[in-house]
């Protein structure tokens, strides 16, 4: 009597609780997801900016002080594709985040609207 009383109060709970954990996985896919990103970000621009460190350093006469300044605009070019790079790819990430969501809630309310 107990074992079925509990088995029902358990099977209703998790019926319950179903949205939550799919809410929460989805977000939790989303903050690996955003980490990721950012992680992939902060090294590409560290590593941007350490090679314009180094090249600054070899900086010694007005002839290297001449392909510096012209490397910059590369180096300025490639910071500004990367920096596009990452927005789109951050736009992308939210979008499917935002379909996800709708999905999500579109499928709660039809479970939860009875028929």
């Amino acid at each position: 009597m107990y074992t079925d009383m509990f088995k029902a109060f358990s099977e209703q709970t998790e019926k319950t609780l179903a949205p939550y954990v799919k809410f929460n996985k989805l977000v939790a896919k989303n903050v690996e997801t955003l980490t990721e990103l950012q992680l992939s970000a902060v090294k590409t621009y560290s590593e941007m900016g350490l090679a314009q460190v180094k090249a600054a350093s070899e900086v010694t006469d007005v002839t290297s002080m001449t392909a510096y300044s012209s490397q910059q605009l590369a180096a300025l070019t490639k910071l500004s594709q990367q920096m596009m790079d990452d927005s789109t790819k951050l736009q992308s990430l939210a979008k499917e985040f935002k379909d996800d969501l709708e999905k999500l809630t579109a499928d709660n309310l039809k479970a939860a609207t009875p028929a």
